[in-house]
């Protein structure tokens, strides 16, 4: 196939290990080519108005800022910017900011290689890409009451090892309406103590530790 009508692919993951694998991977496709790779969301952001891919694989985590932020900034300078997001968990809330925030595909870096080049040629084509493991992942949840902003705000003061006095003196709110909030927040999670709310809650990409 020409260079000409390879599809041109852009691959930001600060894990050098995964960057080689997709490499050798689109570097074994007659119809791709590699013309970039980044390590964090900075650089892959110039990469991206510089080389203007086709098709951008982007990690969900980065290590100067979150993958879905940068999605967004691509997105509000490039409406067009085809992106597939790569995760190494079923972080449901993850995958909805990233498909909210117009990603065309949500991928898991477990997946078979043949997957991934479906995907990309899938999403090259027009469609949008989440396989259907992803897919159910999400819809378990999406039934759920979700936390609020103020409850995300009480379980990472939590998971930063506060006690509830710590969280309502940063908050400027009662213990007992902290109590409350932990009470709500470990209900809507099917946690049974606060160290599990937020195990849970990293787990699903409600936030990071």
């Amino acid at each position: 196939m020409s260079e000409a009508h390879r599809i041109r692919i852009l691959s930001i993951d600060d894990h050098p290990l995964l960057r080689e694998g997709i490499g050798a991977i689109i570097g074994a496709q007659p119809d791709m080519e590699l013309v970039g790779q980044a390590a964090d969301a900075h650089d892959g952001i110039r990469q991206y108005r510089q080389r203007k891919p086709d098709i951008t694989l982007m990690d969900v985590r980065l290590p100067d800022m979150s993958g879905i932020d940068a999605l967004i900034a691509l997105r509000a300078e490039f409406i067009n910017a085809r992106i597939i997001m790569l995760s190494t968990v079923h972080g449901d809330v993850e995958i909805q900011r990233a498909i909210e925030a117009g990603a065309r595909g949500f991928l898991l870096k477990s997946m078979p290689p043949k997957e991934m080049v479906a995907a990309i040629r899938l999403v090259h084509a027009g469609k949008k890409c989440v396989p259907p493991e992803v897919a159910a992942h999400l819809a378990e949840y999406l039934a759920e009451d979700s936390l609020t902003a103020r409850e995300i705000q009480i379980l990472q003061l939590v998971a930063a090892g506060n006690r509830n006095r710590d969280v309502a003196d940063a908050l400027s709110i009662s213990e007992d309406t902290v109590k409350v909030h932990v009470k709500h927040i470990m209900e809507k999670l099917g946690a049974n103590d606060r160290t599990e709310a937020v195990v849970i809650a990293v787990r699903r990409g409600i936030f990071n530790v």
